[in-house]
């Protein structure tokens, strides 16, 4: 881990989805501090962008915790950190849970988000937390180099497919369950080399204050976690070598996050014995970056 003024070794990876299993350091997805205590005990989680980074630490404590889980990948270039993250679930989870599900799926699309969600119901018969966690992004030095046709891929990542998650699990869930959005750091301060991203992470934002607001009366909580700088694939596929070795080094904690840094607050959000009360709000992981929100 970066911390105290250390850096990360030069890394650069060529296309996204980022690959997890060739980062240097890896990415810590678990703490040997996280202590379970039975919070999500036969519920069923489906977490999108499952199976690295943030998306893998909430699946494993999601697991820890009791749930059974499903999750979401892209085909080809994520199947080993697949894998690799089906077998860290298969060795945390519970003896009620069942055994987890990975499904392949580009995410930016209705169709392909209602065949997830009958997946998982044709397997575990309901959805008890759906976390929209996907995400993309890529660097512009100017706002003329984002064209129409990566604003419309940034966009359906990391937005549209919130909406069809959302529209497709409802109809399983009942009382008692919720959504978590993952949103960003970024949509509170801003970025200007990451307009695309940032604009959909603020778009986050304000669909979880509004769909909390549209689903109270049905008792389905609906609340965001806003990671700041966290060390996860998309860094090393979105930045430069000089640009990661410094990655995380201006948050006042000096270094960047881990996944399993982030991953208790999507617990807190889950679990309705802690935050049964809470809706339409979002948690700030960050490192100490004031955001006033």
């Amino acid at each position: 881990m970066a911390s105290g003024g250390q850096k990360f070794p030069p890394q650069k990876q060529e296309r996204q989805p980022g690959k997890e299993h060739v980062m240097d350091p890896n990415p810590q997805a678990t703490s040997h501090e996280y202590k379970p205590a039975n919070k999500l005990l036969g519920k069923v989680a489906l977490v999108t962008g499952g199976d690295s980074g943030i998306g893998r630490a909430v699946c494993h404590c999601f697991s820890l915790e009791g749930a059974t889980v499903a999750f979401t990948y892209v085909k080809g270039q994520e199947d080993k950190d697949t894998q690799d993250t089906l077998q860290m679930i298969k060795q945390a989870k519970t003896q009620e849970a069942k055994d987890p599900m990975a499904i392949p799926t580009d995410l930016g699309f209705d169709e392909n988000c209602k065949r997830v969600v009958e997946e998982v119901i044709k397997a575990y018969g309901r959805i008890d937390i759906l976390v929209n966690n996907a995400a993309e992004q890529y660097k512009a030095e100017s706002v003329e180099d984002i064209n129409e046709e990566r604003l419309e891929r940034v966009f359906r990542t990391n937005i549209f497919s919130y909406f069809f998650m959302v529209r497709h699990s409802l109809k399983h869930m009942k009382e008692g369950s919720c959504i978590i959005c993952t949103t960003s750091v970024n949509a509170y301060k801003g970025n200007a080399k990451l307009l695309d991203y940032t604009a959909t992470k603020g778009a986050n934002v304000a669909f979880i204050r509004g769909l909390a607001l549209h689903l109270a009366s049905k008792r389905i909580r609906v609340n965001g976690v806003a990671p700041g700088p966290i060390w996860t694939p998309l860094i090393p596929a979105s930045f430069s070598e000089e640009e990661c070795t410094k990655f995380g080094s201006e948050t006042p904690l000096g270094r960047a996050g881990q996944p399993h840094e982030v991953a208790p607050s999507f617990v807190f959000l889950a679990s309705n014995a802690d935050s049964s009360y809470i809706t339409g709000q979002v948690l700030h992981p960050n490192g100490g970056m004031i955001v006033n929100a």
